[in-house]
């Protein structure tokens, strides 16, 4: 492995293991007081505790039962979803289309939750980073990329995140709690209400704070109310999650109809240099990640998308590039080759444009599929790698 001239792993030993969700068995409508804390990530959602439920928090076979529950009919339900997705509201009395004394009924066991943006810091690029605050007082941050005919938003699935990777800020103010399936999806519905008129979100990226699949119920909960038609109405293969590479939950994601993109956090061609940017490669090495890709069942003309942080002199050689070719080999796949973004607290550089595009050359040349992407938003920390809520670390 290349080095820099520190020679000391500052994240030997610590970090890298992914966070667990309980199975919590069969959906309960139940009023007794639960011993779950919020700070788990996980508020009841049933009623639990005396609490009324956040409607943003059921998926529709569960909002189908939180409605029947109380002798609702089942069509309810769809007429929920699109004034709470379609139409954005933040109130019963919105839905006109329900009855007064329904509205009041809702209203009695059951809320609406929102986010609304702290701050908005916005780049020469046209690229919006949103600061969000959640109910418990954590902060968040969003951001919103515009590229030609694409507005994307990055979405965070964490507090914070425990995975440690040298290249990336968020890692250091460390894992608080997974984001509930509200507050995920509160983030586009926060972003999309100040958009200007006759401007959409096309894309959403689960590549902000967090790992998604560390959060796994609950991001898979809201990309499916993503795509679903009563819901946001978003096209599957516009929604893309990226992993560091948990494989339990990547064999977990196989068995299961996914609906979206996924993209792998690759970064090294080697073991020594994966475990030195990711401490997570110690637990699931680059090898048994790689051998699974060959057997993940995708989506008809589908591909796995790899990315690849650019380091300095660490993984940026015309040898890694050819390693890369070997190891890619038999995986539909495509490479985003993301030049490290520097930042304080990043003890790492970023390569010259010129070994930037001899590497995408080598690649392109060896038959793989190569995209460079282009940075955004770094000068308001919105960049790839460098989200941080910095009032987290105050």
């Amino acid at each position: 492995m290349k080095s820099p001239s520190e020679k000391v792993d500052p994240f030997d030993g610590v970090q890298g293991t992914p966070i667990r969700l309980e199975n919590k068995g069969p959906l309960r409508f139940n009023p007794e007081p639960s011993t779950r804390a919020h700070a788990e990530g996980q508020p009841p959602i049933f009623g639990q505790g005396g609490r009324r439920v956040d409607l943003k928090n059921l998926s529709l076979s569960e909002l189908n039962q939180f409605l029947e529950s109380f002798g609702k009919e089942r069509y309810r339900s769809v007429q929920i979803l699109r004034w709470l997705y379609q139409k954005g509201a933040q109130s019963f009395d919105e839905m006109t289309n329900l009855s007064k004394r329904f509205r009041q009924e809702l209203s009695q066991v059951s809320f609406i939750s929102t986010l609304h943006p702290l701050r908005v810091e916005q780049a020469k690029d046209g690229t919006k980073k949103f600061l969000l605050q959640l109910e418990d007082g954590n902060r968040i941050e969003s951001v919103l990329i515009p590229d030609k005919a694409r507005l994307t938003l990055c979405l965070s699935t964490q507090v914070g995140c425990a995975f440690g990777c040298l290249f990336c800020l968020t890692g250091k103010t460390g894992w608080r709690r997974d984001l509930t399936v509200s507050e995920i999806l509160n983030q586009i519905l926060a972003v999309r209400k100040i958009l200007p008129d006759k401007t959409s979100i096309t894309n959403i990226v689960l590549m902000g704070m967090g790992e998604p699949l560390a959060n796994y119920e609950n991001t898979l909960k809201a990309i499916a109310l993503m795509v679903c038609t009563d819901a946001f109405k978003f096209s599957s293969r516009r929604i893309t999650l990226s992993t560091v590479g948990l494989l339990p939950e990547l064999e977990r994601l196989s068995k299961e109809k996914i609906s979206f993109r996924l993209a792998i956090s690759l970064n090294a061609s080697e073991e020594e240099t994966r475990s030195y940017l990711m401490p997570i490669n110690r637990r699931y090495p680059l090898n048994k990640i790689l051998a699974f890709c060959k057997i993940f069942p995708l989506r008809r003309k589908t591909r796995i998308t790899f990315e690849y942080v650019m380091v300095e002199g660490m993984n940026d050689s015309s040898q890694d590039a050819k390693k890369l070719i070997k190891i890619l080999r038999g995986i539909p796949s495509k490479i985003n080759l993301i030049p490290l973004n520097e930042a304080p607290g990043i003890p790492l550089k970023r390569p010259s444009e010129e070994k930037v595009k001899r590497f995408q050359e080598i690649l392109m040349e060896g038959g793989l599929t190569a995209i460079v992407r282009t940075s955004k938003g770094g000068e308001i920390s919105a960049a790839c790698g460098q989200l941080q809520a910095k009032e987290l670390l105050q």
